[in-house]
């Protein structure tokens, strides 16, 4: 759209993030949610994941400006000319993951995950854990501290730092990557189609406890964990045409 945003400035909580939101609200307004078409946020990678959990009933993008000490989802902070790169961002549409965790007590919890679902384990033992690929048992028993399914787009966060693949946006595709695995020996991660259900099976739960984690919301002592592509769901985020987010996972294959 062009002219001027209807804006919303949310911050982290640090001074500098808060000063820069008093700054810009001077400039530009605060429009209330209801009003606004547009969500800024002030902060760092962090805070935009709970920015895009937080606001995701009100479906408005997201644009983001580094304020804190990561911000691969971020674009850079400038105070000036906000209206016009607003205007001209391109908006990258995410799909987040379902999680549906089961605990040793019956209760089921449910959770969406814009980066990566984790499974990891508690104690000092090594987890036990099955895996299902549509039903279909694929890891009859990994032992590991963990694994995880990443998005595209959290495929160069955590999933990156414990050696799985980094995939490009729009490859439909999601990254099964085990946590320091001790077996299967050889087995190092599966790049799958966003299509499939995955299965997470805890073996042993009662002497080896598991924990899951959709981003940062945490269920302890799951006994199954189930995961998919949530088609339903669809998370808008804006970034400007000379900082985009495919360029930057891209990139990092490179560093």
């Amino acid at each position: 759209m062009n002219g001027p945003r209807k804006i919303h400035f949310v911050a982290a909580q640090i001074e500098e993030a808060a000063a820069a939101m008093s700054a810009l609200q001077d400039t530009y307004g605060q429009y209330e949610l209801d009003d606004a078409d547009v969500i800024v946020a002030l902060g760092g990678d962090g805070f935009m994941l709970r920015t895009l959990h937080r606001f995701l009933p009100a479906d408005l993008p997201v644009y983001g400006m580094k304020l804190g000490n990561v911000g691969f989802l971020m674009n850079r902070f400038r105070e000036d000319g906000l209206h016009e790169r607003l205007n001209e961002a391109d908006v990258v549409g995410l799909n987040p993951l379902s999680m549906i965790a089961v605990t040793e007590a019956g209760n089921e919890s449910r959770a969406l995950a814009i980066n990566e679902v984790s499974l990891l384990r508690q104690v000092n033992q090594a987890a036990h854990i099955r895996i299902l690929i549509n039903g279909s048992v694929k890891v009859e028993e990994l032992v590991c501290d963990g694994v995880l399914v990443s998005t595209a787009a959290g495929s160069s966060a955590y999933n990156l730092s414990v050696q799985g693949p980094i995939l490009p946006l729009g490859s439909d595709a999601l990254a099964l990557t085990p946590i320091s695995p001790f077996r299967p020996r050889r087995w190092r991660g599966a790049v799958l189609p966003s299509s499939v259900h995955i299965r997470f099976e805890v073996l042993d739960n009662y002497k080896r406890p598991v924990s899951a984690t959709a981003d940062a919301e945490e269920i302890r002592n799951v006994i199954s964990v189930d995961v998919y592509e949530e088609k339903e769901v669809t998370l808008k985020m804006m970034f400007d045409p000379d900082h985009s987010l495919e360029q930057r996972i891209l990139d990092e294959q490179f560093l």
